[in-house]
């Protein structure tokens, strides 16, 4: 009788260390699995918008946007000029796509979450291209004669999971306490395949990206690997679609880039996740991962629902 008790304790010790090896198992794979999530965004890679509207080799399509966007009808894609700083990087993310047409500087930017700090972005990276601007242009900062400057144009394309209207406008005074004397409007453009109707019929090569995307996520949705899925987009594209030869000869570099935008979510994920378990969260953070477990969000998703910004969440998790 006391054999059998003392097997049946020894029996209840082992399975407690097992469950305790098998959760520092679990930890230690969380952790190594945000390591290679970090390794693969250090490097910052470009976004697809960007691969496709910022490309030298694709100015027509560049003008093309330009156009439906700003109701023109420029012809010459040589007008346009990309001053895009490369390395300029602002809360781990890089800038898109900068140029100069017609004296307007442009600022374009991607973004796949609402973020409503885009103004306070744009202001610096503004910055940073006037100023480039003035040190390789004829503009004399000593003169007494006023200098004339190319307009700024700031635009940022929506096109996350999250329901947004076709258009609507951030500005930098929203974040004042008080009257301020600067101001930032960044005009946000919903670029998902089912708005704007009107500006993806003028611009052809918006439509088509606009499809990829919305392709990509549905087969993912039937629970096709994002590898597989994107192969199986660019197969199934009309051959009429003017970016189908470009992504074809592009193929390896498209598919890391849908990659890198979804580890970037992961790893955000991931991040939070560590903190939570640990204990170390703020309450908003255990809101976030409470929409998670119980009505399933995807991070972004859950993060729109409770008006929590990337920036914030990295702020709240790192």
């Amino acid at each position: 009788m006391e054999e059998n008790k003392a097997l049946i304790l020894r029996i209840a010790e082992l399975e407690r260390q097992i469950a305790l090896i098998t959760k520092e198992k679990d930890k230690f794979k969380a952790i190594v699995d945000a390591d290679k999530l970090r390794s693969i965004n250090r490097d910052y890679k470009d976004r697809l918008f960007k691969f496709i509207f910022g490309n030298s080799e694709n100015k027509g399509w560049t003008l093309s946007l330009y156009n439906a966007i700003n109701g023109t009808d420029y012809d010459n894609p040589d007008d346009i000029s990309f001053n895009t700083i490369e390395d300029a990087v602002y809360m781990g993310m890089k800038n898109d796509i900068s140029f100069i047409v017609s004296s307007v500087m442009n600022l374009w930017e991607h973004q796949s979450s609402p973020n409503p700090n885009m103004p306070m972005r744009f202001f610096i990276y503004g910055g940073e291209l006037y100023d480039k601007y003035t040190a390789t242009s004829e503009y004399n900062k000593y003169s007494s004669k006023l200098q004339q400057i190319p307009a700024p144009k700031c635009v940022c394309f929506y096109n996350g999971t999250q329901d947004q209207p076709d258009s609507w406008v951030h500005k930098l005074s929203d974040a004042y306490d008080e009257d301020g004397d600067i101001e930032v409007r960044v005009n946000m453009i919903n670029i998902n395949s089912d708005k704007n109707p009107g500006l993806m019929k003028s611009c052809k090569p918006l439509y088509e990206y606009a499809w990829t995307v919305e392709s990509v996520r549905r087969l993912q949705n039937e629970k096709m690997n994002l590898d597989a899925a994107v192969d199986k987009t660019i197969d199934d594209m009309p051959d009429d679609f003017m970016i189908k030869s470009f992504l074809v000869a592009n193929r390896a570099e498209v598919k890391q880039m849908f990659l890198t935008e979804y580890n970037e979510e992961k790893m955000l994920e991931l991040e939070g996740k560590e903190k939570y378990e640990e204990g170390l969260i703020d309450a908003k953070v255990e809101a976030v991962f409470k929409l998670m477990k119980k009505k399933g969000f995807a991070l972004k998703d859950a993060l729109s629902t409770l008006d929590i910004s990337i920036d914030e969440w990295t702020k709240y998790t790192t």
